[in-house]
């Protein structure tokens, strides 16, 4: 009986919202649509952590795989046992490449999660950078490309006028932030949060998405949604519903951090909840589609591309990665 009532409160909410949306309205089929979706553990898969309820949906049958890594993404969408993905945005360049196209951008979903974190006070901004040791994370992929990008437009040359120390895993530098052990670190959340609930003294330093604004054209973006061609073209009606039920669970993280929080630790998305209030925040989520999202994702193409072609497949994905609504 109560399974009954929430699916029947879910239809109103749903319907009332189509039918404010300027008659952009979803017809509710006789059979939900069963969608396959992935995301990774972090700041890419907080943003749907409400469509991973049951019977979130009267359009759509969501079923959920958390991985923890992008290799397990890239299995899921080749061999076809995904429709949607929330994953890094160069992967889904990678994959377009990998697939031949079969793959389209449906949304970006998470903007810049990096930040310097350092235990004093002489970070103020980029150029102050000089002259000082960072430890950090994510070599050969976006945290690297980002960093190089800011200290190169900020007039550092990244050989001479600093050292970086890179470490294999994030862990690893979160917890010689937290212990001491490094004065300054390149990290994204939520383990800036990790880090600065094990030291007070840990601060802030710079939000380099906020750098990057103020050097380079359009938004610093790490996440994205991507779906399989096939979905697309054959699941018009149950795509549509996706982006609207996402956009409405990113608003949901946002809005209601204090009820959402223990709801992305129950999910296993953030390991606990008091890392996953305070993180969010810092996180960026977003939902943003159509045009706004393809010159977002192009202008973080370019700085990739720049940086090493081989981190969005070799070359720059063509207009057809982009999926935009008629």
């Amino acid at each position: 009986m109560k399974k009954t009532i929430s699916m029947l409160l879910v239809a109103v909410m749903l319907l009332a919202f189509a039918a404010c949306s300027g008659g952009n309205e979803i017809p509710v089929p006789d059979v939900k649509t069963d969608v396959d979706v992935v995301a990774l553990k972090g700041p890419t898969g907080m943003g749907m952590v409400k469509l991973m309820e049951e019977d979130a949906s009267v359009y759509n049958n969501y079923n959920f795989t958390l991985a923890a890594a992008p290799t397990e993404i890239v299995g899921l969408i080749s061999n076809g046992s995904a429709d949607i993905a929330a994953c890094p945005l160069n992967l889904a360049a990678t994959l377009y490449k990998k697939t031949q196209g079969a793959v389209q951008i449906i949304a970006v979903n998470t903007l810049g999660t990096l930040y310097i974190l350092e235990n004093g006070n002489t970070v103020t901004d980029i150029a102050s950078l000089k002259g000082k040791t960072i430890y950090a994370s994510g070599q050969g992929a976006t945290p690297e490309y980002v960093l190089n990008y800011l200290l190169e437009k900020n007039g550092i040359d990244k050989e001479k006028d600093v050292e970086i120390i890179w470490k294999a895993e994030h862990a690893e530098v979160a917890t010689l932030m937290a212990s001491g052990g490094a004065e300054i670190c390149l990290l994204p959340e939520p383990n800036v949060t990790a880090v600065q609930l094990q030291n007070a003294d840990t601060r802030i330093a710079l939000d380099m998405t906020k750098e990057w604004e103020k050097v380079a054209e359009g938004k610093l973006a790490m996440g994205c949604l991507i779906a399989t061609k096939d979905y697309i073209d054959n699941n018009a009606d149950s795509l549509k519903a996706f982006l609207k039920e996402y956009k409405a669970s990113v608003d949901a993280v946002n809005e209601n951090t204090d009820e959402i929080c223990n709801l992305i630790a129950e999910k296993g998305i953030v390991p606990k909840a008091p890392v996953a209030k305070k993180a969010i925040p810092n996180c960026n989520i977003v939902c943003i589609t159509g045009n706004e999202m393809k010159d977002i994702a192009k202008s973080n193409f370019d700085m990739l591309f720049n940086a090493d072609p081989k981190s969005v497949g070799g070359e720059l994905p063509n207009e057809s990665i982009y999926f935009i609504a008629e």
